[in-house]
Formats: structure tokens, C-alpha cells, sequence
């Protein structure tokens, strides 16, 4: 279900706090919600973060409310959202994310990396308070994981990881090689793409 937005609340995201004060309005919304339920939302965000669209996935139970990676990613790819936000609320009040949570949002993160809409928070609400992954520093903890990742794109990670390595050696011998010429740093910081930082740190023999 699309949630309707008056134009004072499709407002530009800076923080989690913007998030919560939206979604605490809508929680409280008696004809949109049966707080005793859980209630799974996406929000869609335009490339400067104003908000696109705020849609209800799945009306769940006291304690569980699912979020199928199609129907969270489907209207965020029709309507072109560059980036997500996933909200759910807890009816007990209790803000610590279960193993349940914290699974559902591995799972949508690594698809969201896939489909190249990343998931860049994901709040628990209540009507008192919030708990925001993105904060807390568990959304980068689960962005780590590899649960959900599949075999080729694990594969492919590795393959660029190997390739930058490789690359940034390269890097390092050319500036090595032009330091020993006697080439100025900024000079080869430019050539090599190496912060000047990196470039004074080099240790050569000149020539």
C-alpha cells in the first residue's frame, strides 16, 4: 500500500531523526495502521534524498512482519529510486534488533547492492522512539556479510579487489621510478593518481 505524502512531508533526508518524524506520523495514523502489528515500510529517495515515495510492504504479527526482497525492490526500480530506507515498528516498544531483523536487512542489503539501489538505513520505530541501524554502525556490519551474497558475485569482489591491489602496485613502482628521476612530488602525485601524502612517504635511491 502506497502511503500518501502531503508535499510538507516529502521532505530531503539528512538524518535518521527526519526518517523517524515522518514515520512516527504515519504510525500514529489510526484509519493507516493497526499499531498492534507488525508493519514493514520501504522508503524511496531521490538522488538529492528527497523522499519519493513511502510504501507498506507486508502487515505481519505482534513480533514478525516480511519483507520479500521482490516486492521491497519492485516499485523502488519502477519508480527510479536511487536509494532505500526499510522501517519497521515494534508494538512491544522494545527497540533492540532481533536476529530476524538483522537477517531480513542482510538480506535486503545484498540485493539492494545487486540491483543497485542501496539500502542505507534501517530504522525500528515505536510511537515514543527509534533505533536506527545506519547509527548504531550494524547497517555497515551487515554490508560485511556474505550470507546472502551469491558465489559469482563473491567471485567478481575478489577479481576487483585482486585487480585494484595490482593496479595500486603498479602505481607505487611508477612513482617509485619517477621519484628516483627526481621528479617533483605533486608532479607525480598527478601522473600516478597517489595523494601527495603517499608520494612523500616513498622511500628510493635516486639515480
Amino acid at each position: 500500500m502506497d502511503i500518501k505524502l502531503t508535499e510538507e512531508e516529502k521532505i530531503k533526508i539528512l538524518n535518521s531523526d527526519d526518517i523517524y518524524g515522518i514515520m512516527q506520523k504515519i504510525l500514529l495514523r489510526e484509519d493507516k495502521i493497526d499499531q498492534n502489528r507488525e508493519h514493514f515500510w520501504v522508503i524511496g529517495l531521490e538522488n538529492n534524498n528527497r523522499i519519493l515515495f513511502i510504501e507498506l510492504i507486508s502487515l505481519g504479527t505482534v513480533n514478525k512482519a516480511l519483507a520479500e526482497p521482490m516486492e521491497v525492490f519492485s516499485l523502488s526500480l519502477q519508480k527510479r529510486a536511487v536509494r532505500i530506507i526499510l522501517c519497521h515498528n515494534h508494538p512491544s516498544g522494545e527497540l533492540k534488533p532481533s536476529e530476524a531483523d538483522k537477517d531480513i536487512s542482510d538480506r535486503l542489503i545484498q540485493v539492494g547492492i545487486i540491483v543497485d539501489t542501496e539500502v542505507i538505513d534501517h530504522l525500528i520505530i515505536s510511537d515514543k522512539s527509534y533505533l536506527s541501524f545506519a547509527d548504531i554502525g550494524l547497517l555497515d556490519e551487515l554490508k560485511k556479510s556474505t550470507k546472502y551474497v551469491p558465489t559469482y558475485v563473491l567471485e567478481q569482489r575478489i577479481k576487483k579487489e585482486v585487480a585494484e591491489i595490482a593496479k595500486r602496485k603498479e602505481k607505487i613502482e611508477i612513482a617509485k621510478e619517477l621519484k628516483r628521476r627526481g621528479t617533483k612530488d605533486e608532479d607525480i602525485s598527478e601522473i600516478t593518481g597517489l595523494s601527495i601524502e603517499e608520494v612523500q612517504k616513498l622511500r628510493v635511491r635516486k639515480k
